[in-house]
């Protein structure tokens, strides 16, 4: 039985085509992600499936008596509280429960009450408590007003109000913009254990790697089906152009060659009717199919010069709004090479500590110490309501460089993939992908030493996300990133801080580890396994706990290692340049070789330690 199907399914918008013939299939219980560049028409098409637009041709199909859920923009103001709103979510339980207070009629009164043991009626306040619970709503907030709570928070109550219906058939668009970290890795799990279908639009990798059977690839109108999560999507794919590569070549050589034959012979009257037949044959070959790719997304930052070490610590520092301490003990130092991911749920303070070391707040007491000319760079998604509506990149640019060319802001923002169409396009114009491409252009401008990132991704679709990594990767700076994306703090940091109970900590481990603590924590407790089983459970959290340490310095290693090696390629390059001679001087050049040696001797030392430390963590 299918549960959703796309049968030739057109839609235009403005007489453009988003789709044209598409179709797609989904069966009960898959979860299926459907993805595509921003603009393809992913939320347009949820929006058809949910029954707000209408298409232009073919039909969709949902099975009858299927039952839909799908995140609203936004929970609608109320002095309703929040689990209130999350139990009318399911609103057959509401009618029923309103139609059983006014019932007389003992027939009808069975059955109401048949049907409310049916639906699990009287466990649903505690399961809409869990999943408030699950999407960083406390006890407390639960009881609090819709109308206390800002935007985002309200995005995660309509987000709970769909889990909590737990239908047949739930669309989910970008369902982990609004949450952190802890909130996902949340999500992640309610999904894997979810037994109805699903459509997610999602741009989170790691959501698109645990949570979905199926990828939909919306491309150029049209929907084309992987089985399996993303990596298998990205495998078969890559494996389709080349095969149609090798194909379009062999079509390519054909038809050059009896065109060859038709030009040589086709004036000559004994072969002419064998050229008028090759003529024939050359218009029945398939036509070479596309190869044209869409644009690769790169960004670059400008690399930075050196900071003395440390580039900035905290001494005893505490961090707060008047007298409200939010976070106090703060001892820390920062070197340029670090690459540090913050975590901790929303409200624990790591905005604040974000903020504390951009500098864009004093400390309440203790230190903040910054090295000499040192350059930060501060992103935060909040900055995208602060640009003018009617400038444009290229204007923001300019009065953030006042002293810089033209040609020179437009520089920066190719860096990140504006081009000279888009740099002139309205802010009021450009997508939310734009607009973070601009404020990364605009946080980097300078060069800094350090980078603080909190929340980068959130409006960049998966390529973007991955010329993010990449060009973090060749960045010669510190960075501080605070994001949901697992797939981006697996990749970019090799140390994880903890914010929370007033404070912030080093956290021994990777994120494997802290979401396997998170999972631990959110799991309810039950009785240790006796006997042989419960020694296994407790011998594998000791060994757990006891190679945490090794595996994170093993990452921190690793990173190092990365960073020698890009450091020793620029100092071999530039030996290898004969300008440098007769541009730097001998002491220079002498520097340059010690230095050389010096990371040719700390790798060899590196590599020996990395082996150690593997050799302990294999029997761990």
């Amino acid at each position: 039985m299918t549960v959703l199907a796309l049968r030739d399914v057109t839609i235009r918008i403005a007489g453009r085509p988003l789709l044209e013939n598409a179709s797609m299939t989904l069966d009960p219980g898959r979860k299926i992600g459907l993805v595509g560049r921003n603009g393809a028409g992913k939320s347009t098409l949820l929006k058809a499936i949910a029954g707000e637009l209408q298409v232009d041709g073919g039909e969709i199909f949902i099975a009858a008596r299927a039952r839909m859920g799908r995140v609203k923009q936004e929970a609608p103001a109320s002095d309703d509280n929040l689990l209130e709103t999350v139990l009318a979510a399911d609103t057959e339980r509401a009618s029923l429960l309103k139609e059983a207070e006014t019932c007389h009629e003992p027939t009808r009164i069975g059955e109401i009450h048949d049907r409310l043991i049916a639906i699990g009626a009287d466990a649903a306040p505690s399961r809409a408590a869990m999943v408030l619970a699950g999407l960083g709503f406390d006890s407390a907030a639960q009881m609090r007003s819709v109308r206390e709570f800002s935007g985002g928070w309200r995005m995660r109550l309509s987000l709970a109000g769909a889990l909590f219906q737990e239908p047949d058939l739930l669309l989910l668009d970008e369902p982990t913009n609004h949450l952190d970290l802890e909130a996902t890795i949340w999500l992640e799990a309610w999904l894997a254990k979810f037994s109805g279908a699903c459509v997610v639009v999602s741009h989170d990798r790691g959501l698109l790697e645990r949570c979905v059977d199926q990828i939909a690839h919306l491309d150029r109108g049209k929907i084309t089906t992987y089985s399996g999560n993303f990596s298998e999507f990205v495998r078969l794919r890559a494996e389709r152009a080349v095969q149609l590569a090798a194909a379009n070549t062999r079509i390519l050589a054909e038809r050059a060659h009896m065109q060859d034959f038709v030009d040589r012979f086709r004036a000559k009257a004994s072969k002419a009717r064998q050229a008028q037949s090759r003529l024939k044959q050359l218009e029945k070959m398939p036509q070479v199919e596309s190869l044209i790719e869409d644009h690769v997304t790169r960004f670059s930052f400008p690399e930075p010069d050196k900071a003395p070490p440390p580039i900035l610590s905290l001494r005893r520092a505490v961090a707060g709004y008047g007298n409200n301490v939010i976070l106090s003990g703060l001892d820390f130092r920062l070197d340029q090479d670090d690459r540090i991911a913050l975590l901790g749920a929303n409200g624990n303070g790591k905005s604040t500590f974000a903020k504390l070391i951009a500098g864009r707040m004093e400390p309440l007491s203790g230190e903040v110490i910054r090295a000499p000319r040192l350059r930060i760079g501060y992103f935060a998604q909040h900055q995208a309501e602060e640009l003018y509506p009617e400038g444009t990149p290229l204007t923001h640019m300019q009065e953030a460089l006042p002293a810089a060319t033209v040609q020179q802001c437009r520089s920066q923002l190719a860096r990140f993939g504006l081009d000279a169409e888009r740099v002139n396009t309205k802010i009021k114009e450009c997508s939310g992908g734009e607009k973070a491409r601009l404020l990364l252009a605009l946080t980097t401008r300078e060069a800094p030493h350090l980078l603080i990132l909190d929340e980068p991704t959130n409006h960049l679709d998966i390529d973007a996300r991955d010329a993010l990594v990449k060009a973090l990767a060749d960045y010669g700076g510190a960075v501080i990133l605070i994001s949901h994306d697992p797939h981006l703090v697996g990749l970019v940091a090799d140390q994880l801080w903890l914010v929370g109970n007033g404070t912030v900590s080093k956290f021994e481990g990777d994120l494997e580890d802290y979401r396997a603590q998170l999972g631990d924590r959110t799991r309810p407790a039950a009785k240790e396994a006796p006997g042989k089983a419960g020694e296994e459970r407790r011998g594998k959290a000791v060994a757990r706990a006891a190679a945490a340490p090794l595996r994170a310095r093993a990452k921190e290693i690793e990173a190092r290692l990365q960073r020698l090696e890009l450091e020793g390629k620029l100092i071999e390059k530039r030996l290898s340049d004969p300008t440098t001679y007769a541009k730097h001087s001998a002491q220079d050049i002498a520097w340059a070789k010690r230095k050389q040696a010096s990371i040719a001797k700390e790798t060899a030392g590196l590599e020996e330690e990395w082996l150690e430390v593997q050799g302990k963590l294999e029997p761990a």
